[in-house]
């Protein structure tokens, strides 16, 4: 067989609020061999996150850092602070032959399809737009202005779904979930 060996790296994404942690999170109990790659960022901790379990907190000028030094897979600034995947993160499981899911947006999943085109790049997409928003206002976690933003930053994002190899319409959890899981169960049965 020529070529590069197929990827354990999955890349989900799609816009604010459309469930991409839920479904994550569920897939992962079907599939346990996934690990869930870590992302680094300069907000502050919230309660009961851990350092290395929930984000790598960083502060802003070691952040930038090793931004400079290439150290990221992808980043962004978003709400004033900045989130990226440390390649290390990604490439030690890799290397140890665990499957990683990265859960990053739009932004970050382009930075990765560049860096490493091997990546399986899923994007999550909302039935429709209204039900977005409902989410969002079902959170409790947003001011209307801000979720305002993140509707509008997700018109864009649906605008790119057809960059990714796979779309799932996250409609019906369990159906969204099957699909998602197929998805992954095949990629990883082509690297064995």
């Amino acid at each position: 067989m020529s070529g590069p060996p197929p990827s354990k790296v999955f890349v989900i994404t799609g816009p604010s609020g459309v469930g991409k942690g839920s479904l994550i999170s569920l897939l992962r109990h079907r599939i346990p061999e996934l690990e869930l790659s870590t992302s680094a960022t300069t907000r502050k901790p919230r309660t009961g996150e851990q350092q290395g379990v929930d984000y790598h907190f960083l502060d802003e000028r070691e952040f930038l850092d090793r931004v400079e030094r290439g150290e990221f897979l992808e980043h962004a600034a978003y709400s004033g602070n900045h989130y990226g995947t440390l390649r290390s993160e990604v490439e030690g499981r890799v290397e140890a032959g665990h499957p990683v899911v990265l859960e990053i947006e739009v932004q970050g999943a382009r930075q990765v399809a560049a860096s490493m085109p091997e990546a399986v790049q899923i994007f999550i997409a909302p039935p429709e737009l209204s039900t977005l928003k409902l989410r969002l206002e079902g959170r409790g976690t947003d001011s209307p202005d801000a979720i305002a933003r993140r509707l509008e930053v997700a018109e864009e994002e649906l605008a790119a779904r057809d960059e990714f190899h796979h779309q799932v319409v996250n409609d019906e959890l369990e159906r969204a979930l099957d699909e998602l899981e197929a998805i992954v169960r095949s990629k990883l049965s082509e690297s064995r």
